[in-house]
């Protein structure tokens, strides 16, 4: 059984299905404590709504009919037994499945059990900001593929640079698709726009999260 904070039915905010319809499956408990986290309140187990199983979560993802799947968080990748929920998900090839994970869990061994299947893996970068950095599996930046997304979260101009750096160093842009995405409230978003001008960052994407321009940034199942 899973424990879920929450599952809804909205709109994909960011990532390559932005703008889409999708169903979302958010599961409780986080190895990390980033300091600009916007999802605090998944950190907990009081923060379990429901406990489901993987038949189940895929139950409820069909009725809602959205061929987008985001499972997100916390993190997906530590929860017990998250491997028979993607080999459930993989086998159905009408969906298109999105996990949102934070950079700290190799995601090598879960690509090598599902290959050849609907599974894209959305990875963050911590940035200094976030007071993460150390906990970054650096393996991640050689695993991803041309399905894959790396997301760095920019908070400041020192995650910028660093952003800048890694993005060069490992040659993301021939990999994966890559993004900047603000943190809100700490930078503005004209100064990245500059910063991307500047370095000429080709094929790198500001990201604005769109569930926050609909909606409060604090309202929740959106």
């Amino acid at each position: 059984m899973f424990n879920i904070v929450e599952k809804f039915l909205s709109i994909d905010g960011e990532g390559p299905t932005s703008g889409e319809i999708a169903t979302f499956i958010r599961f409780q408990g986080c190895n990390l404590r980033c300091s600009w986290c916007d999802t605090v309140y998944s950190w907990g187990k009081e923060s379990t709504n429901e406990k489901l199983s993987a038949n189940e979560i895929y139950q409820y993802i069909k009725e809602n009919g959205a061929t987008n799947v985001t499972l997100t968080g916390g993190e997906p990748l530590i929860q017990e037994n998250i491997d028979e929920l993607l080999n459930i998900l993989n086998k159905d090839e009408n969906l298109m499945v999105h996990i949102e994970t934070n950079g700290a869990v190799n995601i090598g061994a879960f690509k090598e059990k599902h290959k050849g299947g609907n599974i894209s893996y959305i990875v963050d970068f911590k940035l200094p900001s976030s007071n993460m950095t150390n906990s970054m599996d650096m393996n991640n930046l050689k695993l991803v593929e041309s399905s894959d997304v790396y997301k760095f979260v920019v908070g400041s101009s020192e995650d910028l640079n660093m952003a800048y750096d890694i993005i060069k160093k490992y040659d993301l842009t021939s990999k994966c698709l890559v993004y900047l995405s603000p943190v809100c409230g700490n930078i503005e978003m004209k100064d990245i726009v500059e910063f991307m001008k500047e370095k000429k960052l080709n094929k790198v994407r500001l990201q604005v999260q769109l569930h926050k321009v609909i909606w409060d940034k604090s309202e929740r199942g959106v």
